[in-house]
């Protein structure tokens, strides 16, 4: 398999909402960002030499509207199938998001309040539903593979290349929504953060060397792992104290990993 390279596709400002473009030997997108915004990604993509018909997958990293807001509009434009986990096809069949969002800090709680993270998008069907455990990308022209990481959602997954790079969606982000470059922080909300937490070290454990988030720049992950330690202890503290909300079913029916 040839080497995996990750191309940021910025949707909203510089870093503050990012789509990613995998190149191996064909092309794979990751998320979709926020409604309207599918041909913003399909002229990014022509500018760097891709042809949307030759995308092969569109891989959603959750269900929040800034990630699948344009999944339907995206899959038109391609003709290239939709992968995505069965614990978030609650807003995907919807089109809207589990709501009320549960904030990580003042940030989120300010955010809450943005009429567009409570729009409807376009609903529509995962045409490859994940499930437990990881999906190989080989077949789709990308040396890497697809794992679940819930805990940012019960739906949440990233995508781990065979060259280390790991394309995290929101299991981490830039500090306020990529103002601060290069530093970790968590996203503005997550429903179950200590979920999350071990999400996030499990891929740490699995040895990348960069994680392009959907929210800011590049991240290294020796800083990413200092900042996973200090996060630990912080939200065991709060845990103790009975002062973290979380989310732990789906109200689609269907079982949560973080339940």
């Amino acid at each position: 398999m040839s080497r995996t390279k990750v191309v940021p596709i910025p949707v909203l400002g510089r870093h503050a909402v990012n789509a990613y473009l995998l190149l191996g030997r064909h092309p794979v997108v990751v998320d979709s960002g926020t409604p309207g915004s599918g041909r913003r990604i399909t002229e990014q993509l022509a500018s760097h030499g891709v042809d949307p018909q030759d995308v092969r997958l569109i891989v959603l990293t959750h269900g929040h509207i800034d990630h699948f807001g344009s999944a339907a509009e995206l899959r038109r434009l391609t003709g290239a199938p939709i992968a995505a986990h069965a614990a978030d096809l609650g807003p995907y069949r919807t089109g809207r998001v589990r709501e009320p969002y549960l904030p990580t800090g003042p940030m989120g709680r300010a955010m809450a309040r943005d009429r567009r993270l409570h729009a409807e998008a376009e609903s529509f069907e995962p045409d490859l539903l994940l499930r437990a455990g990881t999906t190989d990308l080989a077949e789709f022209g990308v040396g890497g593979r697809i794992h679940p990481t819930p805990g940012h959602t019960a739906g949440s997954v990233s995508v781990l290349t065979d060259d280390g790079d790991l394309v995290a969606g929101d299991l981490i982000a830039n500090s306020f929504m990529g103002l601060i470059p290069g530093r970790p922080a968590n996203p503005p909300f997550h429903d179950d953060p200590l979920a999350n937490l071990a999400s996030l070290r499990a891929m740490l454990d699995l040895g990348p060397t960069r994680l392009h988030v959907g929210h800011g720049t590049p991240l290294d992950a020796a800083r990413v792992t200092r900042w996973a330690t200090a996060e630990h202890r912080r939200l065991t503290r709060r845990a103790a104290r009975g002062r973290l909300r979380t989310r732990t079913t789906t109200d689609d029916g269907l079982p949560s990993p973080l339940g």
